[in-house]
């Protein structure tokens, strides 16, 4: 089993030309474990999963990982390190086959295909090709090829059926590692899991807490 692991961000500011998208926010994420990062567009929560991978700098603040600075450390020195990021967007190489996709996290698609059977038909198919969901189950098959320490993911279930995205979360929250999604409302795959929750709103945190207490608070359904 991994030993325990944490990513944190403490008073992070990080600025887009003259706008400021994150406002001192600091949170801490535990693993293993689920962390969501909760918001409408615009709320930060994108902003803040990207501060912790390393691809967009702070304007202040500081990103900590195992009580250690890494706010300097470079995006791939971290993924070096143990850290996966799985962004909304162009999350797959498009001109690869999914089995070379696959190939460039382990040599053995098999766990990958236990995860997402659906996969195994398209292995030959370039990845670009696909649909959104297909894209992020490879997206996500990858991440879980990786064995990383830290795995962010940017809506992991986006164009999924409510069966497979059900099944993402199950294979997320099994992970050995620090997990951290960006979600824009709390998934109904989460009903039941153990899970911490930060809400953004306009680049702060609104609220800090267990899901459930969120789902009873706000009444998500």
């Amino acid at each position: 089993m991994t030993a325990r692991t944490a990513v944190s961000l403490r008073h992070a500011r990080v600025r887009y030309g003259p706008l400021e998208a994150l406002h001192g926010v600091t949170l801490t994420a535990p693993g293993p474990g689920l962390t969501v990062l909760l918001g409408r567009n615009g709320s930060g929560r994108t902003t803040a999963l990207r501060a912790l991978a390393g691809t967009v700098p702070l304007t202040d603040g500081s990103v900590v990982w195992d009580g250690t600075d890494v706010t300097r450390v470079p995006a791939h020195e971290r993924a070096r390190r143990g850290l996966c990021l799985v962004p909304e967007r162009q999350a797959v190489f498009g001109s690869l086959t999914v089995r070379e996709n696959l190939a460039l996290a382990a040599p053995a698609p098999d766990p990958a295909l236990d995860a997402y059977p659906e996969l195994a038909p398209l292995l030959p198919r370039r990845a670009g090709t696909l649909s959104g969901g297909e894209q992020r189950m490879l997206a996500l098959s990858r991440a879980l090829l990786a064995r990383a320490r830290v795995v962010l993911v940017d809506e992991p279930a986006q164009g999924m059926s409510p069966t497979v995205a059900a099944r993402t979360y199950g294979l997320l929250a099994a992970l050995d590692a620090c997990v951290v999604v960006a979600e824009q409302r709390l998934p109904p795959a989460l009903l039941g899991r153990t899970a911490l929750v930060y809400e953004l709103r306009r680049g702060a945190v609104a609220f800090s807490g267990e899901a459930a207490e969120l789902r009873h608070r706000r009444g998500y359904r």
